[in-house]
């Protein structure tokens, strides 16, 4: 049964509705077809003008929707022959950033990605894809293995940022995040990183300085939660749609302003009403972006990557 989100409420109601009629036609003989028919069509229609027009705090509540794919769902839809690499070499294991070899359509790359899990214990064991400083140094270690290696570097990230608790500051969290950014750009292989929920703060630019920013149309992509926005603007979560507008934490937005370099079609009313579409949509757009970064020069893709994010900003 699908989760519908609080702005989803009529079409929630139209789709029990339909739901009742079903199991009444189930029990005996009314043909209710018609009516069935009807009511469906009104819902499809009601949710394609209600996700035409998502304000950016509903953008941020379809992002972070439990039902959509998450990095093991993408794995086992995009990749082949997925080779998992574990710890940092220094402290642990970090269970929020997963990766490893893999092939895509034929290419072999390396793949770093948020795991949030999906369901109580798997979000507890992925720490909800809040990464920690053995975690980043994980995506380290397996980055230089690919520039070692010659392979691509593909990451999809999904997070509402890095851990913010006392043990992960002890070990050096911002450290850890800004020499993961900076491995990102200094890889002399194509990076193509895609925001495919979440993408808050450091906790997603040490995954995501890439050559080629791909982001699912209803993902957002910012520099704190709303939520937190507008903690320190206004000293209440509760303006949290206002800090959401004012952000510009959408891939529209981040498109105009050169954040992005290409929106990502969903299904109609999201990922997460249609996981498989999404996936295989998003495997043909990392297809592309890699497609068009192949054979490209180490020192052409490391200065294409430094004056895209140093022109971020600038009039």
């Amino acid at each position: 049964m699908a989760t519908f989100l609080d702005f989803e409420k009529p079409i929630a109601e139209l789709q029990a509705r339909i739901d009742e009629l079903r199991e009444t036609a189930a029990e005996g003989t009314v043909d209710i077809d018609a009516e069935v028919g009807r009511l469906q069509a009104k819902s499809d229609k009601l949710l394609r003008d209600t996700y035409a027009k998502l304000t950016p705090w509903q953008k941020t509540q379809v992002a972070r929707h439990g039902e959509r794919p998450h990095f093991k769902d993408y794995v086992a839809g995009l990749f082949e022959d997925f080779i998992p690499l574990a710890g940092d070499r220094a402290f642990g294991d970090d269970q929020a950033i997963l990766g490893g070899f893999a092939t895509l359509r034929g290419r072999r790359v390396l793949v770093i990605g948020h795991e949030k899990g999906d369901d109580t214990a798997s979000r507890l064991r992925h720490n909800f894809g809040m990464g920690k400083p053995e975690g980043y140094r994980k995506a380290i270690r397996l980055m230089q293995l690919a520039d070692r290696f010659g392979l691509p570097v593909v990451t999809l990230v999904d997070t509402s940022g890095a851990f913010p608790g006392v043990q992960a500051e002890e070990r050096g969290q911002a450290e850890a995040i800004a020499r993961s950014t900076e491995m990102c750009l200094s890889l002399g292989v194509p990076m193509v990183a895609a925001v495919v929920g979440e993408g808050g703060s450091g906790g997603a630019i040490a995954l995501a300085a890439g050559n080629i920013v791909l982001m699912f149309e209803h993902a957002v992509y910012s520099v704190i939660s709303p939520e937190g926005c507008a903690s320190i603007l206004w000293r209440t979560a509760d303006k949290a749609a206002d800090a959401a507008e004012a952000m510009k934490v959408t891939a529209q937005d981040l498109k105009g302003l050169g954040v992005i370099d290409t929106i990502v079609p969903e299904p109609l009313g999201g990922a997460h009403r249609a996981p498989a579409a999404a996936i295989a949509t998003l495997g043909d757009a990392i297809e592309a972006a890699l497609a068009k970064l192949a054979g490209s020069p180490s020192t052409e893709l490391r200065r294409a990557r430094r004056e895209k994010f140093l022109a971020m900003g600038r009039l």
